[in-house]
């Protein structure tokens, strides 16, 4: 009989100063693999993952490698959990390439590239994760410093990586993009972060159409809350204690929840799908 993993339902209070936050010092870790069976579905490919050093990022690394891909683990500068994920991409069998880079800049995306083909020879997928958000309770507080770059990280690198990524990208290769629930709902208090997610569901809509005569599939993932680094980096350690609470399921997911989705859409089961997005999100009822 499978064995039915329990969640944490809630976390205890606590903050970190810094962005992106830090996986290592979370308490309790994010649970990012399970022991549950592979089936190969991505063997032989090569994926790109932004963001993939932690939380949803470490997660899909994994279950990428364990369905058979390696994979090209892109970060701003969390080396120790850059590693860590290595590490646990490496005890499946498969290749992971570190890249520490800032892709709020045009140039590394296109290194991000370029050193992934010189690595492994193929690009097969490509998984825009990476993303920040700030906290502000009124919009004058956002400095316009702020807001240039929550969109430089969270949608120009998107468009960005996947500007260089298509001339390589053959028949039967994807784009998956990370959108919130937040790109639906709004959130009063990440104003910028919210616009940059409705961005990227524009954008994954409009490059779906513009890639599917080449055989390219686009598509998004629009997780609700999620225990990722992110939680204990962007707000104060009451509302990190009751993160998740909202929802109906009344807790946050662990990042190994939200991996399946990703694996979905880049495999031959999601060869059907193109300019849509999946809602991994506790519940939540959004008009979409």
């Amino acid at each position: 009989m499978e064995q039915i993993l329990e969640m944490p339902k809630q976390v205890p209070p606590q903050h970190q100063d810094r962005q992106p936050g830090i996986e290592k010092e979370m308490n309790p870790r994010p649970i990012y693999d399970t022991d549950e069976p592979s089936f190969g579905r991505l063997n032989g490919k090569v994926a790109i993952i932004t963001g993939g050093d932690s939380g949803i990022g470490r997660a899909i690394a994994i279950k990428f490698a364990k369905e058979g891909a390696d994979v090209a683990i892109v970060y701003l500068d969390e080396h120790q959990d850059a590693e860590e994920t290595a590490r646990e991409v490496r005890r499946y069998g498969k290749e992971a390439l570190l890249i520490a880079t800032d892709i709020s800049q045009e140039v590394n995306c296109r290194n991000v590239i370029e050193k992934t083909l010189e690595r492994f020879g193929h690009l097969h997928i490509l998984v825009n994760n990476a993303a920040v958000q700030y906290e502000q309770k009124d919009i004058q507080d956002i400095t316009a410093e702020q807001w240039e770059y929550t969109f430089k990280v969270n949608i120009f690198s998107y468009f960005y990586l996947s500007k260089y990524a298509v001339a390589y990208l053959k028949e039967g290769s994807s784009i998956i993009n990370t959108t919130s629930v937040n790109a639906y709902r709004g959130n009063e208090s990440l104003m910028d972060y919210s616009a940059t997610k409705g961005a990227i569901v524009s954008f994954t809509r409009s490059l779906s159409q513009s890639l599917i005569k080449k055989g390219v599939r686009v598509n998004a993932v629009a997780p609700g809350p999620v225990w990722t680094p992110l939680i204990p980096a962007s707000f104060n350690d009451e509302k990190v204690s009751k993160f998740g609470k909202d929802v109906p399921m009344e807790r946050a997911a662990q990042p190994v929840e939200i991996a399946p989705c990703y694996v979905f859409l880049a495999s031959q089961e999601g060869a059907f799908i193109t300019g849509q997005v999946l809602h991994p999100n506790g519940g939540s009822i959004i008009n979409t």
